[in-house]
């Protein structure tokens, strides 16, 4: 990670429980509203087929591990689900519904005080965000960070990953280069483009103007 802080195992296993508990309310909510109880159900059971338990003696690093696991295996199931049920006008409408989503679920008094430094000094809170970024996006994959400026940044990706789980496509596709991408240009004025290449990929940040 050059300079930047490594993230411990234990925040990293707490930060996918809470993309666990996130997500599954998401979903829910998503498929009552289209699809109606039943069918929430049915998603909930689907989950159950391929979850694993967590160890309560495991370490860090092995309950994040298996928690990581749990959190491909309910991400690609919602995917499947979705596109079973609703076609792929249903994934844009969820992509679109949990991007809001994502945007309630991180707006702090933070965010506004970086708005506010955005507003003032645009290079300064691009910095700010690329920073934050390079620490809070580690939970995902491993990467280092080639570039930092107040006008682009480069994370580097050796190997993804959510690649190296069977049939990671939607979540790759749909997650990474979709979902996130859209959240963060709405939520942090700030461009992500993935360049993918094999299991590699590099993440380049940029200030919307």
């Amino acid at each position: 990670m050059g300079d930047f802080k490594a993230m411990p195992y234990s925040e990293k296993y707490d930060i996918v429980l809470d993309n666990i508990t996130f997500g599954e309310r998401l979903t829910a909510d998503f498929i009552r509203r289209h699809l109606g109880d039943q069918a929430s159900t049915e998603l909930r059971e689907a989950y159950q087929e391929g979850i694993k338990p967590i160890p309560e003696d495991a370490s860090a690093e092995e309950k994040y591990e298996t928690a990581y696991g749990n959190w491909i295996w309910m991400g690609k199931t919602d995917f499947d689900f979705i596109r079973e049920h609703m076609g792929e006008e249903g994934i844009d409408q969820f992509v679109d519904f949990e991007v809001e989503a994502l945007k309630r679920k991180n707006a702090s008094p933070s965010l506004f005080m970086l708005g506010v430094i955005r507003a003032l000094a645009p290079k300064t809170a691009f910095k700010m965000t690329a920073k934050e970024f390079a620490y809070r996006l580690q939970w995902i994959t491993p990467f280092s960070v080639s570039e930092i400026d107040p006008g682009k940044a480069v994370f580097d990706i050796p190997r993804c990953k959510i690649l190296d789980h069977p049939g990671p496509d939607d979540l790759c596709q749909v997650g990474c280069q979709g979902i996130y991408p859209k959240w963060v240009a709405e939520q942090f004025k700030v461009r992500m483009e993935f360049d993918p290449q094999g299991h590699s990929c590099k993440c380049t940040l940029t200030p919307l103007s």
